[in-house]
């Protein structure tokens, strides 16, 4: 495998810069620019130099024996000034030496996955926890990363695996005496499998919300005072106002942390009859995307009703609370009245869905967990059936544990990996 290198910070000037470096030749190529390294673990001061002497800069270097390091692999991390200069000498050196190449995108993980230090949910993990920007976020992707869904498929996958045994063992010994009736437990481990994975796959949509982001739609008619309320939330004119009705023609989002939860609010087209081509277009936007949103916030003023009807959780209050005597259930983003209130209903709403959240995060973990709750479904239907279906069960058994096996990247996840990983930085 070949050895590569790459800035593992981000580019531009800062107070110190990290170069990585992982393969077979990686404790060579640092000698090469230092002359000697530190002992494995412990961080060393020493002058880099290039191949004619010349001095590079001071570093602090640190070095990871075969197998004990992030990609599994012998590693050097050079800790540099962060000048621009510095790292771009350093990075020429070591593109200078045989056998070292740039690393690709997300080629450190990828080798960290290959090498058996990570499975490929904890690598989504990593990429998510790069990637947050709410508390919520952060542990979510923390959780991923620590193996969590890892271990809770190996527990899936073992209990499975024990089902499968019982299963082909009244089959290789169909014309001996069984001592037991492997059945009962092994619908019991079924059941309880089952019951563990419907669980799971009931709270991804919220966990992937938590990752992604939840969407809140301001609907009501036009002149409502959707946008105003917008530029209140936001703190800061996100969206135009004007007297006349029907100044949002497109959505317009801003993305805000609610409670710690990642919330792009919706400005939609106010809603109501048109013969304006444009605005009908607008209007067909806004009803679309407050239909998909997380939760819709309705704006009504006088006896006027929702344009279509609320969901539960939905929030109904009524417009322009700044003009009116009677406040009660009210808001105005001119004022400011309400505000804080709809802010407060909003993250507990919200909070409470992401509280049923479970630990697998994405469309692909639920996608695999409902192959594996598909193939269980047969497999039991074919226990309860007899003896004879005893051979379709246990395939249909085997069936449900390769899709286990592919939630953590031990099989048929290669057409997924290029995706993944181009999501990654150079240094990672």
């Amino acid at each position: 495998m070949d050895t590569i290198f790459a800035l593992a910070t981000a580019h531009g000037k800062a107070g110190v810069a990290v170069i990585r470096v992982s393969g077979p030749l990686a404790h060579h190529a640092g000698q090469i620019l230092t002359g000697s390294l530190p002992a494995p673990r412990i961080t060393g001061l020493r002058v880099l130099k290039d191949g004619q002497g010349v001095r590079l800069d001071e570093a602090l270097v640190l070095v990871f024996p075969d197998k004990q390091s992030f990609t599994g692999e012998p590693v050097v991390e050079f800790q540099l000034h962060g000048s621009t200069a510095v790292v771009a000498a350093v990075l020429r050196v070591l593109s200078e030496i045989g056998g070292l190449r740039q690393a690709e995108p997300g080629e450190f993980t990828r080798r960290a996955l290959e090498n058996g230090r990570l499975d490929l949910a904890q690598v989504e993990g990593l990429a998510d926890l790069i990637e947050a920007e709410t508390e919520a976020q952060r542990r979510q992707a923390l959780r991923v990363l620590s193996g969590d869904l890892g271990q809770r498929a190996e527990d899936w996958r073992r209990d499975l695996i024990r089902a499968a045994a019982l299963l082909e063992a009244t089959i290789d010994f169909a014309d001996e005496e069984i001592p037991t009736d492997v059945s009962p437990e092994v619908s019991a481990l079924m059941q309880k499998t089952m019951g563990s994975l419907q669980s799971e796959i009931e709270g991804v949509k919220s966990a992937e919300r938590v990752r992604t982001g939840f969407e809140v739609a301001i609907v009501g008619a036009p002149n409502v005072g959707k946008s105003t309320l917008l530029n209140a939330l936001a703190g800061r004119d996100a969206a135009i106002t004007s007297e006349y009705a029907g100044t949002t023609r497109d959505v317009i989002e801003v993305r805000m942390d609610l409670g710690g939860l990642p919330v792009t609010l919706l400005d939609t087209a106010g809603l109501r009859e048109t013969e304006d081509k444009v605005e009908e277009i607008g209007i067909a936007r806004a009803r679309q995307r407050a239909a998909l949103a997380d939760l819709r916030v309705f704006l009504i003023e006088g006896d006027d009703k929702p344009d279509f009807e609320p969901e539960t959780s939905d929030i109904v209050l009524r417009a322009k609370a700044d003009l009116l005597e009677d406040k009660s259930g009210a808001i105005s983003g001119a004022s400011g009245e309400g505000v804080s209130n709809l802010i407060e209903q909003i993250t507990r709403v919200l909070s409470d869905r992401a509280a049923s959240i479970g630990i697998a995060t994405r469309e692909r973990h639920r996608i695999a967990m409902l192959r594996a709750v598909d193939a269980l479904q047969a497999a039991e239907r074919f226990t309860l059936a007899g003896e004879d279906m005893t051979d379709l069960a246990a395939e249909e058994l085997r069936t449900a544990i390769r899709a286990l096996d592919s939630l953590v990247g031990r099989i048929d996840v290669e057409n997924v990996l290029d995706e993944i990983f181009a999501s990654f930085c150079l240094g990672k």
